[in-house]
């Protein structure tokens, strides 16, 4: 009885939201006033201190194992944990994270990246971009609006033919590829994640562009002591992987590939203030992240002589992204679970719709930060370049 009464105490301190909770005795309890918008059904009990010590892991990982179902549209769930987050979600949170060897950071980037590219081809588009789309109207496909994506981080570089062009952390490797072909550019990539690294490669030769486009299994810190250096660079949702305390040597690594004058689009999702990652995500989805504040990326920039030219927020482009990413998902739901199981469908399920909703709904963001090394008098006066 006492377990039960301690949840019913958790969940009667919920405010602005009504859901219903049905305990493992088969009783169903609503909580809050007027239409239900979710039920958690609790097959078993789980050990209150863990909810009391982390909701977002307890509940989590219950809806992984199966010890849990959610009833309704996740989204609803993710509201009512925002809308209650100074009294639950502060005390919480996982530390932040120290800083990231090379190793570490390999390990970690493997451990979410090297889950195979059949997996990630079954639901990202062909293109294979794993980061937030550019929709220029709701009803663009999600291939068209990774393109738009691709090509806007492109124009906002102003390539010329000629120069190199340096992606960090470039996935599957349709920038650099892009880049090469629009713009008759030298292209490089830099992956840590061998499955991205293989099929980059096998696109390179496939394309015959082996003398335009190269890609290399290389950590940035590591490719910074080759003295090479590059005109433009782009890093396209790599920057949360990095880890607070390495953001100086990301930053001095960056000045150093650059050439003077060159510019850089750091692609980032960010929050409005300095915070610890979520527990869950840093478990279960991205070993080792850390999602930085605007003002955390903006601080930096003066130290390493950047300066910035433009900041773009595409938040509701990643929440709709991440929609499409989640029907696609679904569609394909039966082979991603003969070959991984239910506990890992379950737990990419809630990953995907709970970062969408998060998107809409807590002030997460995602911006992309254009920024030049020294001063650069020779660029666009306008942003005409962003939409011919």
């Amino acid at each position: 009885m006492m377990q039960k009464y301690l949840f019913q105490k958790f969940f009667n301190g919920m405010k602005h939201q009504t859901f219903h909770i049905t305990y493992w005795d088969g009783a169903m309890e609503k909580y809050g006033e007027g239409e239900s918008s979710f039920t958690i059904v609790f097959h078993e009990k789980i050990p209150f201190s863990q909810l009391a010590k982390s909701p977002a892991l307890a509940i989590g990982e219950a809806y992984m194992n199966g010890t849990i179902d959610i009833i309704g549209d996740i989204e609803e769930l993710i509201k009512t944990a925002n809308a209650n987050k100074d009294s639950i979600w502060s005390q919480t949170l996982s530390h932040l994270p120290k800083g990231t060897s090379v190793k570490k950071q390999k390990e970690d980037v493997q451990y979410h990246y090297d889950l195979g590219n059949d997996f990630y081809s079954l639901w990202l588009d062909q293109t294979m971009s794993y980061s937030c789309a550019y929709f220029q109207t709701a009803s663009d496909s999600l291939e068209q609006a990774q393109l738009q994506k691709i090509d806007h981080v492109l124009k906002k570089l102003q390539l010329q033919p000629g120069e190199k062009l340096l992606d960090i952390g470039s996935g599957w490797g349709w920038l650099i590829i892009r880049a090469a072909q629009q713009y008759d550019v030298q292209a490089t990539g830099i992956t840590l994640s061998e499955e991205q690294f293989k099929k980059t490669q096998e696109r390179i030769n496939e394309l015959g562009l082996q003398s335009k486009v190269e890609v290399e299994l290389i950590d940035y810190r590591e490719l910074a002591k080759s003295g090479r250096t590059f005109d433009k660079i782009a890093s396209v949702g790599m920057f949360e992987h990095v880890g607070q305390a390495n953001y100086p040597d990301f930053m001095k690594t960056v000045q150093n590939l650059l050439t003077q004058g060159g510019l850089t689009l750091l692609h980032s999702i960010t929050h409005p203030t300095e915070k610890p990652i979520d527990p869950w995500i840093s478990k279960y989805i991205f070993p080792g992240g850390y999602i930085p504040s605007l003002r955390e990326i903006i601080w930096l920039l003066p130290d390493y002589d950047f300066h910035t030219i433009d900041v773009e927020s595409l938040r509701i482009h990643y929440a709709m992204t991440l929609d499409q990413w989640g029907e696609r998902f679904e569609k394909n739901v039966d082979p991603i679970r003969d070959k991984y199981g239910e506990r890992f469908v379950r737990m990419w399920r809630l990953y995907l719709r709970s970062c969408a909703a998060s998107f809409r709904i807590s002030g997460i963001n995602i911006h992309q930060i254009l920024f030049s090394k020294g001063l650069n008098n020779d660029l666009s006066l306008t942003r005409k370049h962003l939409y011919i």
